[in-house]
């Protein structure tokens, strides 16, 4: 097989990995605590130099996506400075009624970013 060919089982697998190395079963862990199979583990053992670079950059994405959630009332209050300085009564309905369609979108776009939950890691989504 290639090293450049990347199998989306194995990145999955690896994706759902706790690497702690557990005694009782001598295996890894799924993120959930279940222990792996000794078919599971064999199996993320094969895993190519470049599914671990595929896990790693989609674990970098990830973690991108939680900075940015993190930073995400930030970024809105940011966003709704120039609006609430033209105020005198500074509320959020006010300052949504100064926006024109584009910043209404963006508008919506930011809060519906920062209201909704935050998701878990999984492969193949960030």
């Amino acid at each position: 097989m290639p090293e450049t060919e990347i199998r989306p089982h194995i990145v999955a697998l690896l994706c759902d990995a706790d690497f702690t190395y557990r005694p009782d079963t001598k295996t890894w862990s799924h993120r959930d605590g279940r222990p792996f199979t000794k078919e599971e583990q064999a199996t993320a053992l094969q895993a190519t130099r470049a599914e671990l670079e595929e896990l790693k950059a989609q674990h970098s994405r990830y973690m991108e996506y939680k900075r940015t959630k993190d930073e995400a009332l930030d970024a809105l209050q940011r966003f709704l400075a120039p609006f609430m300085e033209q105020l005198a009564t500074k509320n959020l309905g006010n300052a949504v009624n100064l926006m024109n369609k584009d910043e209404r979108a963006e508008f919506d776009r930011r809060f519906r970013f920062m209201t909704e939950p935050i998701r878990p890691f999984t492969p193949h989504t960030f």
